[in-house]
């Protein structure tokens, strides 16, 4: 008998999106350790292609984190999901399609659960994901370039990643997202750019406004 894969789970918790077009809507976030723009340590930062990181994703010490097979995987989201309404997992990270795969996908969906992601996009997005959302980065090879939404962190100074250069791409949904940082603060850019740009919707981190992770 084949040994069964295992996934490392930063954490999993039962919150509110915060973000983007599911903004509000009730999801058990699936943390996956690890990604390929940073090592998730501080001292790495500053030569890393995502500079901008505001997430812990080294190790399984989070809530609930821990090393899943796949139906176990499948047990815990479900666990997490109080019933009624249409059951949703975020897969997010670091970036998730480093491990999350079909099989696990499979799932999940075989549970009852709408399935998204939230990626970097320079990973491919296995077929059966039900909700894309990709979050380009400056400096990193973008290849997913269909989705449901696409998420741009704003402003940014590298040319590659100014919003005009995603606006042709295959996405239901583009919001720009007021980087956050502690000494700057971007809304009103970020207001000011959507209404010149009408194609472009501001997406605020409201989890953070209402306090909630």
């Amino acid at each position: 008998m084949s040994r069964q894969r295992t996934y490392k789970i930063k954490e999993c918790f039962y919150t509110l999106q915060g973000e983007g077009a599911q903004a509000g809507r009730a999801a058990v976030f699936l943390r996956f350790t690890g990604c390929n723009l940073w090592s998730g340590r501080e001292e790495d930062r500053h030569e890393a292609v995502c500079k901008f990181c505001d997430t812990d994703f080294i190790g399984t010490d989070g809530q609930n984190g821990g090393r899943y097979t796949q139906v176990q995987c499948g047990d815990l989201v479900q666990s997490l999901w109080p019933g009624g309404g249409r059951p949703y997992v975020v897969c997010t990270g670091g970036e998730p399609l480093l491990q999350l795969d079909e099989p696990l996908i499979g799932e999940l969906q075989s549970r009852g659960f709408e399935v998204a992601v939230e990626t970097n996009g320079t990973v491919p997005v296995p077929e059966s994901i039900d909700w894309v959302c990709v979050s380009p980065k400056a400096n990193a090879d973008l290849i997913v370039t269909r989705g449901d939404e696409l998420k741009l962190v704003f402003p940014q100074s590298e040319a590659e990643a100014q919003p005009e250069q995603f606006t042709q791409l295959d996405f239901e949904h583009f919001f720009l997202q007021p980087k956050d940082e502690a000494d700057a603060d971007h809304t009103p850019a970020t207001v000011a750019y959507c209404m010149a740009h009408p194609q472009w919707r501001i997406s605020l981190q409201t989890h953070k406004l209402m306090g909630i992770d």
